[in-house]
C-alpha cells in the first residue's frame, strides 16, 4: 500500500502486491489478470510508485491505499464517458476509487483497457505518419 513509501520502492508489480494486505491484494490481482487478458501485448512496470501497464505508452494503472483501491485509465474523458457506469464509485479527473471489497467489474475494466489500446495505437500510427 502507499503507506509503505518509507521502504524502498517496489521493483515490479509482484513486489508491489506483496506489500498490499488482503483483501486489497486479491482485488488488485484479479484486476491485473483482467488487464493482462484485455491487453496481452502490454508490459508491466512501476511508474510513479504504482503498477502501470504500458503499450506504446502508458495504458492504465492501479494502486492500493489505506481505505480504498484506485484505477487510473490515463484518459479523463473515459471517466466522463462512462460516468453512468461509475456512479457508485469515487471519481476525480483521472481516478476511479473503490472500496477494496467492491471492485470494478471485469467487463468495465476490459472496456477501459481495450479503448486505451485503440487510443494508443491510433496515436502511435498518427505520429509515425507525420
Amino acid at each position: 500500500m502507499k503507506s509503505s513509501m518509507k521502504s524502498a520502492p517496489p521493483k515490479n508489480i509482484d513486489s508491489y502486491l506483496a506489500t498490499v494486505p488482503e483483501p486489497a491484494r486479491a482485488t488488485l490481482e484479479k484486476m491485473r489478470k483482467t488487464i493482462q487478458a484485455a491487453a496481452p501485448k502490454a508490459t508491466e512496470k512501476i511508474s510513479y510508485g504504482i503498477p502501470t501497464f504500458h503499450y506504446l505508452r502508458s495504458l492504465v494503472a492501479f494502486a492500493a491505499f489505506k481505505d480504498h483501491c484506485s484505477f487510473f485509465p490515463m484518459n479523463s474523458s473515459l471517466i466522463a464517458t462512462h460516468k453512468s457506469d461509475l456512479k457508485s464509485y469515487g471519481l476525480s479527473k483521472g481516478t476511479i476509487r473503490f472500496p477494496v471489497d467492491q471492485p470494478l467489474s471485469a467487463a468495465l475494466i476490459r472496456k477501459f483497457v481495450k479503448t486505451r489500446v485503440k487510443e494508443n495505437e491510433a496515436r502511435h500510427k498518427s505520429r509515425r505518419n507525420k
